[in-house]
């Protein structure tokens, strides 16, 4: 007979929860809806097996459950204070075991902060770049045009405006205005924002200015080369450039001769430099599995801001040390970077403190909730409706997500009574599929 999806959910039925935790317990959280309302998770870690899922993630709530069910020897589960008040409240001879993979996650959100809060040492380094003279050596086409004094551009509205925007982002940042506050302000994004505060006025005027046609950029060397050697014909240099492929128009050569003879071209804008999420990224990951270009660039960033350097080599270690589970050298990476290292990493280092024995287990025994984060994973992927009622009479959405993961939402099903899915039928689904996709 054919039948729904919906239907055939109807029929599962929770499977029974053990009266005993299992000797290795793993705890998560998850989201019913993300940023509105979470669950927990508990799955025995040596058997992947799904034991039993709760309504909320307060620590009453997990202490109540395994008050209820004791046995847990090592209950492994992530940086979340209520688990950890729980599980000292409930099971208060339980080994507790941090995840790895969330300690490198809080790390590396510490080095992203470090990151925003020197790029000033990066664009300085790029400015300087810049603004430094060219070697003996180099070709006569890298020369680089100088900033126009101020006082040669010809006032403008769009001048007026650049200047005006500039005074007025810099006035609200020294008033202890946010650079989200002042992007609000202005309608901008937070990257031009920041660009106003760390970029000189007559930069910004003169790239603000600059209209030229794209097509000229590459053509520009060769004109401030040739107008360098004495030909300042704008209809010469236009056939010659032409000759080497240029298929812009003549306009757009006369205006860029006319405002070098002037003194008033745009100046070469510096190089870009990277993100702090991309920084964080390289470092974070092994620098064999960087390419050349990627180790040029970190080699730079670290040239660029000491501080950054020093963020760079103590994560490298410390990712290290987590990785091969050499806990006993944590004692000595915490000493180091609370005495070298920048103000996030030394934030990082004392919340490690706070987490001291659950942080040490975790980078010392070999079990994690990696197992935990699978099962999650297909909780979140979990779709469809069902009737079954949690113990409380309450139903919950099968739909869920880790809260350190990005929501999949999927299309609400109805089923034959109209109800939402419950936790409790989810678990059966888990159970069913438990011998699959192991973590």
């Amino acid at each position: 007979m054919p039948t729904g999806r919906a239907r055939l959910l109807g029929q599962l039925h929770a499977p029974d929860v053990p009266a005993h935790s299992p000797r290795v317990l793993g705890i998560d959280d998850f989201a019913f809806r993300r940023s509105r309302t979470y669950g927990t998770i508990l799955l025995g870690v040596e058997t992947s097996t799904p034991i039993d899922l709760l309504a909320d993630r307060t620590s009453e709530t997990l202490a109540a459950w395994l008050t209820a069910h004791p046995g847990a020897e090592i209950v492994c589960r992530d940086r979340d204070s209520g688990y950890s008040r729980a599980i000292k409240e409930a099971a208060p001879d339980a080994t507790e075991v941090a995840d790895r993979w969330h300690m490198l996650q809080n790390l590396s959100a510490a080095i992203e902060r470090t990151c925003h809060q020197h790029r000033a040492c990066l664009h300085k380094y790029a400015l300087d770049d810049v603004d430094a003279p060219p070697s003996a050596t180099a070709p006569p086409t890298a020369l680089l045009p100088l900033a126009p004094p101020l006082d040669n551009i010809p006032a403008t509205p769009l001048m007026q405006r650049v200047t005006d925007r500039h005074a007025e982002i810099h006035r609200l940042r020294e008033a202890t205005w946010t650079i989200s506050a002042i992007a609000r302000r202005f309608g901008l994004d937070r990257k031009t924002v920041r660009r106003y505060l760390t970029t000189d006025l007559d930069v910004l005027i003169a790239s603000a200015r600059d209209r030229r046609p794209r097509q000229l950029d590459p053509c520009r060397p060769c004109i401030q080369q040739r107008f360098t050697d004495g030909c300042t014909n704008a209809a010469q240099l236009y056939r010659e450039i032409h000759e080497h492929g240029y298929r812009g128009n003549h306009q757009a050569v006369r205006l860029y001769i006319r405002s070098m003879r002037g003194g008033t071209a745009a100046a070469e804008p510096p190089r870009p430099i990277p993100t702090p999420r991309k920084i964080t990224s390289w470092i974070m990951r092994p620098r064999d599995g960087l390419s050349r270009e990627e180790q040029d660039q970190l080699d730079e960033v670290r040239i660029a801001c000491p501080d950054i350097a020093t963020a760079c080599d103590l994560a490298r270690v410390f990712t290290g040390l987590v990785r091969d589970r050499r806990g006993h050298l944590l004692a000595t990476w915490v000493r180091e970077a609370e005495t070298t290292g920048p103000g996030p990493v030394r934030g990082f280092a004392g919340f490690l403190r706070q987490d001291w024995d659950a942080v040490l287990a975790g980078m010392t025994l070999a079990y994690s909730s990696g197992v935990v984060e699978g099962h999650v994973n297909r909780l979140r992927r979990s779709s469809g409706r069902c009737t079954a009622e949690v113990p409380s009479g309450s139903f919950a959405p099968v739909s869920c997500c880790d809260r350190d993961r990005h929501e999949i939402p999927t299309r609400p099903l109805k089923s034959a009574r109209g109800a939402l899915p419950s936790t409790r039928c989810a678990l059966e689904r888990l159970a069913n599929v438990g011998g699959e996709e192991r973590v």
